[in-house]
């Protein structure tokens, strides 16, 4: 079994936040992640889990502390996962250059290109190796499994749940880039991470996914600021709303006056995500 090493830990809204870390077989490296368990999971009922990707520049801890999620998720009896958002120390050349490649930048992808495809492997890692990790060390139900990200963090959580919809009961989304193969962050990170061949981008754009195909059993939920400094050049939420009504995938996209990119946002409608996790893992 794997060693988990404690960090950290805070008592929080009845049930208990702990910050951890791991070496990890996918990264080849140390790898952290968050987790908060509720009242019911810390007297060993096993609970529904919902893992939280994060964004650009962000941890492990950045989701869990800034969102408000804790609470909403305690309510509900939720557990929460926030795994890092890169691998950390890969010594990848360029690594620590931009804000927007390498560390703080994984996109929850498996890089397949020099010098990145030895550590940059957070698709296999959040896919596969943190939930087993997680089923096997804390009280969850992982058959009642959700995902849910913002900005970069909900791109995972879109293309990790349309192309593994048994794994991942839900799916929700603050801000995510819906489209990456067409907009300069995503551009930069395919180039770099996978090459040139847009075939292999495709796999790893939810609006390509659902154009090839792949939807999601439940309905999807989207929240998007139109204040947002980023929402033309990065995010474009248009051609995904166009390509779930072509795929027949049901869609809540909501737009939002006023609102911007900040965890602000998040915090205004968080809410909302936890309970629409909550009435499908909970069945009902």
């Amino acid at each position: 079994m794997t060693a988990i090493t404690m960090r950290e830990e805070h008592a929080s809204c009845g049930g208990r936040v702990g910050f951890y870390s791991h070496p990890s077989t996918t990264l080849g490296l140390e790898a952290r992640f968050g987790v908060f368990l509720p009242e019911r999971a810390l007297a060993g009922e096993k609970v529904p889990v919902l893992f939280v990707l994060a964004g650009l520049t962000c941890t492990e801890e950045t989701f869990l502390i800034k969102s408000n999620a804790v609470r909403f998720a305690a309510e509900h009896g939720l557990a929460l996962v926030a795994p890092d958002t890169s691998p950390r120390g890969a010594g990848a050349p360029g690594e620590d250059e931009t804000y927007d490649l390498g560390t703080g930048a994984g996109f929850y992808l498996d890089a397949t290109r020099e010098p990145w495809r030895a550590h940059y492997r957070m698709g296999s890692y959040i896919g596969h190796e943190l939930p087993e990790l997680i089923r096997t060390s804390f009280a969850v139900d992982d058959t009642r499994r959700g995902i849910m990200g913002h900005s970069m963090g909900g791109h995972g959580a879109l293309v990790h749940a349309l192309r593994a919809p048994r794994a991942w009961k839900s799916v929700s989304a603050f801000a995510p880039i819906c489209h990456p193969a067409i907009v300069p962050w995503g551009e930069k990170a395919f180039t770099a991470y996978l090459g040139p061949d847009r075939a292999a981008w495709a796999r790893e754009d939810a609006t390509c996914l659902l154009e090839a195909g792949h939807t999601h059993p439940t309905e999807i939920l989207i929240d998007q600021g139109e204040a947002d400094q980023f929402l033309h050049d990065q995010l474009r939420p248009e051609p995904f709303r166009d390509a779930a009504a072509q795929a027949g995938q049901k869609l809540a996209l909501r737009l939002h006056a006023g609102y911007d990119h900040s965890y602000w946002f998040i915090q205004s409608f968080i809410a909302d995500h936890i309970a629409h996790h909550a009435a499908i893992l909970n069945g009902g």
